[in-house]
């Protein structure tokens, strides 16, 4: 029978038009039970009417609903409460959530008093909107009507005032609550690391009498999203041995910061978590496995994943073409871009971002021109800051410098500190002091509190043997204030993250690791390694500047690795900067005299070591 058929023989029921609204899951079988309440002048039972309106702004009905709701309101002459509370309820949660005080407004120049479901709707309504001050309003009218102790009110305006990050209001509130439940206490922690003060948020959540998986969700998410992702791990680590079952959203939360860290064999055991407790891979977890095994120098596993997706968008396409990019496989990472296209998904901004990266890594330049043209002209899609400088990287790291600087200079909008960092990080691959002063001078002016581009800039100088401008640069940087950010390494033994920073003491290991950067460091020089001081900045003589360089975090984590991880498992390292020409070399002829595989990831991209040479060819 059709669907049709079945609404209309179910009218036939005793009380049959609320049997069917408790049971409507459509809009058109909805309009069928209108229309008979109509013929049979049920249109004038305010209760029904009042089911109906109430079902039209279910979400489930599809947003259409909302419209035919506020078309029944419209005929209804004398509504009640409640009836106004169902659209207020409706146009809370929808794309015009200033709509519900209107309503509200005319519920009271009807004469009538809202209720205790009236204000938790409106507090709804101006958490969606964001707006302040309407929602500064509303909390007076709370007290207006003496529904400021109401736990379902307190709840939502602790949650209203902790989404718009007034922790201060929402704090005053909670403190009035006499019963506290979950609710109360998940807004807050929520608030606070919303705000980034996950310290607080902890306190709270280490304080809270009961929580359910929501809370747990919230706390972890938290962490990871304020870049704390040890902690985030560690949390998941504690709900595991209180023996709660993490869900999806949880899973996500970990798996990304597995992801940050490059934590691959947490990365794998959190995958593992997913598949014995019959997870379901969405598209979310599924495009974050997919990132996470990317990130972590496992590009074969991220395919593995990709393909094993049961359902695929353009962000979990885009996750993969941006871990082959990070990889420098840029044959393959073009591949996917052109498998995506031709199923039919539309490329987004990120995946051409993802895209030219990878044509830039890989020197693909005339590809990676036709992919940026195709980006405007087949798609539609305005080229962003990042775009140009995909753009401006691609011709720099082929040493089209001239090239490089012309497109920039021709750029219709005014191009930013990163599209002018592309050109300078190139002028220093190839040497080039004309174009860099260019660059260095204009990204000094954009960016004068920015320790990098000075870095860069004494770099080309120290490349060129323009020592006197080295200590400009140097003498400049102190007269502003400005210093270099500390570059660590992290690396991943036994399921727990070891941080290196340069000269690094507080390990507690650490002698033992300097004993056998020694001996590396031995067996390396005989295979003709010599410290390539260029690049450093101190003021110091060379000694002291091969001491500084031997003591670069990234050479004590590979020490550490080569002590504590056995072949042929590889050594897998982590770097906030990235590598260093010296770090470079040092780390090729290890993966040489020691035969071990390395890989590096640096802020740009992966370095996979061995047998004495880089799968960046040298090229980055």
């Amino acid at each position: 029978m059709s669907g049709s058929g079945s609404v209309l023989r179910a009218l036939e029921l005793k009380n049959p038009k609320l049997v069917l609204l408790e049971s409507c899951s459509s809009l058109s079988h909805l309009k069928i039970i209108h229309g008979h309440m109509i013929r049979t002048h049920s249109i004038f039972d305010v209760f029904s009417v009042s089911r109906l309106i109430a079902c039209c702004v279910d979400s489930l009905l599809g947003t259409n609903a909302l419209d035919y709701a506020f078309r029944v309101f419209s005929q209804i002459q004398n509504p009640n409460l409640f009836i106004y509370n169902a659209i207020i309820r409706g146009f809370s949660v929808s794309e015009n959530p200033d709509k519900a005080f209107c309503f509200y407004r005319q519920s009271q120049h009807h004469g009538l008093v809202p209720d205790n479901l009236t204000f938790p709707f409106l507090v709804k309504a101006c958490t969606n909107w964001g707006s302040m001050c309407i929602s500064s309003q509303t909390h007076c009218q709370i007290i207006k009507y003496g529904f400021e102790h109401d736990i379902y009110v307190q709840n939502a305006l602790v949650h209203m005032y902790s989404t718009l990050e007034d922790m201060k209001a929402a704090q005053d509130v909670f403190q009035t609550i006499t019963c506290l439940d979950v609710v109360s206490w998940t807004s807050m922690i929520a608030g606070f690391n919303k705000s980034g003060d996950v310290e607080t948020a902890r306190k709270l959540f280490d304080r809270m009498p009961d929580k359910n998986l929501v809370t747990w969700s919230v706390m972890i998410s938290g962490y990871a999203r304020n870049n704390c992702f040890g902690k985030a791990i560690e949390l998941f680590q504690v709900l595991q041995s209180e023996g709660i079952q993490a869900n999806e959203t949880v899973m996500v939360s970990v798996v990304s910061s597995c992801a940050h860290l490059g934590a691959l064999d947490l990365g794998e055991k959190a995958h593992d978590y997913v598949v014995k407790n019959n997870m379901t891979v969405n598209l979310i977890l599924g495009t974050a496995l997919v990132d996470m095994y990317g990130r972590c120098g496992s590009i074969e596993k991220a395919i593995q994943v990709f393909e094993d997706l049961p359902e695929r968008d353009s962000l979990s396409w885009t996750a993969l073409i941006a871990g082959l990019a990070m990889h420098g496989y840029a044959e393959k990472a073009v591949e996917y871009f052109s498998q995506m296209v031709k199923t039919g998904l539309l490329p987004r901004d990120i995946t051409f971002t993802a895209v030219l990266s990878a044509c830039s890594h890989g020197g693909l330049v005339e590809r990676g021109l036709e992919i940026f043209e195709i980006m405007k002209r087949d798609y539609g899609i305005e080229p962003s800051q990042e775009h140009y400088g995909c753009v401006v990287d691609l011709l720099g790291r082929a040493g089209k410098l001239a090239e490089a600087e012309k497109f920039i200079l021709e750029m219709p909008t005014k191009p930013n500190a990163p599209v002018w960092g592309a050109l300078l990080g190139a002028c220093r691959i190839h040497r080039n002091l004309e174009i860099a002063e260019r660059a260095g001078n204009m990204l000094i002016q954009l960016k004068p509190e920015h320790s990098g581009y000075y870095v860069l800039l004494s770099n080309v100088y120290a490349r060129t043997n323009k020592w006197e401008n080295v200590e400009i640069m140097r003498q400049t940087m102190k007269e502003k204030g400005v210093k270099k950010p500390p570059g660590y390494s992290l690396i991943e033994i036994d399921e727990k993250i070891h941080k290196f920073t340069i000269g690094d003491k507080t390990h507690p290991e650490i002698e033992s690791i300097e004993r056998m950067w020694e001996e590396i460091l031995r067996k390396i020089r005989l295979a003709g390694y010599t410290g390539n001081t260029a690049d450093a900045l101190f003021d110091i003589d060379e000694e002291e500047k091969e001491d500084a360089l031997y003591r670069h975090s990234e050479k004590l984590a590979i020490a550490y690795g080569i002590m504590k991880v056995k072949r042929p498992i590889t050594i897998r390292i982590v770097k906030n900067l990235r590598v260093c020409e010296d770090c470079h070399t040092a780390t090729k002829l290890i993966s040489k005299v020691f035969e071990r595989e390395l890989i590096v990831r640096d802020r740009n991209r992966f370095h996979h070591f061995k047998g004495g040479a880089c799968s960046c060819m040298d090229y980055w």
